[in-house]
């Protein structure tokens, strides 16, 4: 137990043969519950963290096997799942924490991430290696750039906007949350992590960013993030879509929908005022004057319907107190 609380871990491993042992080695005494899901690996992931959990002692290591490669969403759900049966079985797990089977998440940070859930200050905490140079000292710049731009899609998308660092994988979340929550409804791919949050904030559960260094070694990133950003930024506009009718007009009112709405069209507006500006001065040989102010004028409008849409949704965030 950590403080009088029951803490498990979700290990997701895809083709981890080689980190899958040094991950579930270093997992604190602490952790009552590990839960490794084996997503269908090629190799001898399945074997190995099998035979560790034959050899461990305290019995507390369980592993679950995908017959077909899911995605490590899907993996961490399973896990989530697995938890809430535990709960069910008078285990009385209270966090569900994750750390991937490519040890990249260092373990002595662990009690960090569970101290805002045990507090009770959040319902889920996450890693944020953003927030310093020196934590993401061992970052690319072109990795550190797609995170940076999925941070500010993901602000936008989710509510959390004092929220850094979404693709941090690294998180511990509440028995609570994950009862009330859609399980099966999380996206199954790498965009889990920004799908959950959106679905967080719809039924207003708190979040808390952890500080904490990067931590890269053997492990390979699955990520390209050349066509990453692009798919993630398509489920993303779903996700921000969704969010609003669900936390503003089904469970909820607030006029900030049709900011957004009228300030999304009329931006919309001004950029096909734009082009039309441009094919009248310069193909039709007509006055630019008039055509520019309109389009002006209608951006402006449609930025300040955004920006006040945006304003409203951080003040959501500031007076959230949670809702179920």
């Amino acid at each position: 137990m950590y403080r009088d609380h029951r803490i498990a871990v979700v290990v997701p491993a895809y083709n981890e043969e080689l980190l899958i042992l040094d991950t579930l080695e270093t997992i604190p005494d602490f952790v009552d519950r590990v839960f490794v899901v084996d997503d269908c690996s090629k190799d001898a992931t399945l074997e190995k963290a099998r035979a560790f959990a034959e050899k461990d002692t305290t019995k507390r290591v369980i592993v679950i096997h995908h017959e077909k490669n899911k995605g490590v969403g899907a993996s961490i759900v399973t896990g989530y799942k697995a938890v809430l049966e535990a709960s069910e079985d008078k285990e009385g797990i209270d966090v569900a924490a994750v750390m991937a089977g490519d040890n990249q998440m260092d373990p002595a940070f662990l009690p960090h991430l569970l101290d805002p859930v045990v507090d009770g200050k959040a319902d889920y905490s996450m890693g944020n290696r953003l927030v310093d140079r020196e934590f993401r000292s061992g970052m690319s710049k072109w990795r550190f750039f797609g995170n940076a731009l999925l941070t500010l899609l993901t602000k936008i998308a989710s509510g959390y906007w004092q929220m850094v660092d979404p693709q941090n994988g690294y998180t511990a979340i509440t028995r609570r949350a994950l009862e009330i929550i859609s399980l099966n409804a999380i996206y199954p791919g790498y965009g889990y992590c920004n799908d959950l949050l959106v679905r967080l904030n719809v039924y207003g559960f708190r979040v808390k960013n952890v500080p904490h260094p990067s931590r890269y070694g053997r492990e390979k990133s699955g990520i390209r993030y050349s066509t990453y950003i692009v798919r993630l930024s398509r489920l993303l506009l779903k996700d921000f879509l969704w969010r609003l009718k669900m936390k503003y007009i089904v469970l909820g009112f607030h006029p900030l929908v049709f900011y957004y709405f009228f300030g999304a069209f009329i931006s919309i507006m001004s950029v096909f005022a734009g082009i039309w500006t441009l094919y009248y001065k310069f193909i039709q040989g007509g006055a630019m004057f008039v055509p520019a102010v309109v389009t002006l004028l209608l951006f402006s409008i449609g930025a300040q319907f955004l920006l006040f849409a945006m304003l409203f949704d951080m003040q959501a965030e500031r007076n959230n107190g949670g809702w179920y």
